[in-house]
């Protein structure tokens, strides 16, 4: 994002995704890592085939001292709204106030294997946040929509907590500008990048002043756009772009037709992936991933080269979150993207 000067934004915020599919332990070690290269929020990961992302979180509060943390990106399909408004409420009273709710609508594959049919995701989505700010305000909730809930209340203080969407398609985008704290964009390249601020600039026009109302912005009405963005660092270009294989297989597996074409992604290329990761054959599918999949879906490679895909997205957003799977050596990785963050948000302060 820019300035009304058009300067590039120069305070931009860190954030860094860590996924509980290691113990929540060495997760709350990594968090504790982050908190002192600087990053300013960290996001705990939630797929129903690792650790459970609320006690992963509650482990990330006692490893740190200031860093927000929350869930990102959470469904409201696995899990009743209800029930993650008071798991991430019961997160800032953990951390003191340090909480943030990353939702969005979660990968159809992924619930399909639950025999869950995501429908009608972007009012599931808008509705899942909306009951929950009603439910922080300490509000006794009856709502019929995507889910039900009659006389539904949380036995906790009133609090206020930021609201973070995971978006991808327009609509969603719209949306989380139009309704949202700030919105997590599934992306990595600044085309998509730019694309996608377009987006939220349609939405922000319709965004209603809630400053007086019964919601307070968390951040005194600013909305934030983050690029939530696959990254791989190392001091090995290879070993850092082998790293990026497995997550960019399941980016590509579940891109639009219009996001390959942006990038002139080979459309049979982009199947023979999607199949083998269908019939569960995971080492063919990363194997089927080439290089201008890498170059599209992530920011792989040293430090150098991933600072300057960090100077170029920053053109377009807030800040980045660094999203799996951060590179092959994870504790390394946490340095080499807070010394890549701190290079691009240098270049963009000149």
């Amino acid at each position: 994002m820019t300035d009304d000067n058009g300067a590039a934004a120069t305070d931009a915020t860190w954030a860094i995704e860590l996924t509980p599919e290691h113990p929540p332990a060495r997760i709350a070690k990594l968090a504790s890592l982050a908190e002192a290269e600087g990053f300013d929020i960290a996001f705990a990961s939630s797929h129903y085939f690792n650790r459970d992302p609320f006690v992963t979180l509650s482990r990330m509060v006692d490893a740190t001292d200031e860093l927000r943390l929350g869930p990102g990106v959470i469904n409201p399909y696995e899990t009743h709204p209800v029930k993650l408004a008071a798991q991430t409420a019961t997160i800032d009273e953990l951390s003191d106030g340090r909480a943030v709710f990353g939702v969005g609508a979660g990968d159809r594959s992924s619930l399909a294997n639950l025999g869950i049919d995501r429908e009608k995701p972007l009012r599931r989505v808008l509705e899942t946040f909306d009951v929950a700010r009603d439910l922080w305000a300490g509000e006794t909730v009856t709502h019929e929509g995507t889910f039900t809930a009659r006389d539904a209340s949380l036995n906790l203080e009133e609090r206020s907590i930021p609201v973070y969407v995971g978006a991808q398609g327009p609509h969603m985008l719209r949306m989380s500008a139009k309704h949202a704290d700030g919105v997590l964009i599934n992306a990595a390249h600044p085309a998509d990048l730019e694309w996608a601020a377009g987006e939220i600039e349609r939405g922000l026009a319709e965004r209603p002043d809630r400053s007086s109302g019964a919601h307070s912005d968390p951040r005194d009405g600013e909305f934030e756009s983050l690029a939530f963005a696959s990254v791989s660092v190392a001091g090995d270009e290879t070993e850092a772009r082998e790293a990026a294989r497995p997550p960019v297989a399941f980016i590509v597996g579940g891109a639009a037709e219009p996001v390959l074409e942006r990038h002139g992604i080979d459309r049979e290329a982009a199947e023979a992936v999607s199949d083998a990761l269908e019939q569960g054959e995971l080492t063919d599918a990363f194997g089927h991933v080439t290089p201008a999949m890498i170059d599209a879906f992530c920011i792989a490679g040293t430090t150098e080269t991933v600072a300057d895909r960090f100077e170029a997205a920053l053109e377009h957003v807030d800040g980045i979150v660094v999203g799996s799977p951060l590179g092959p050596d994870l504790e390394d990785a946490v340095g080499r993207a807070s010394e890549a963050l701190a290079m691009a948000t240098e270049c963009n302060a000149e």
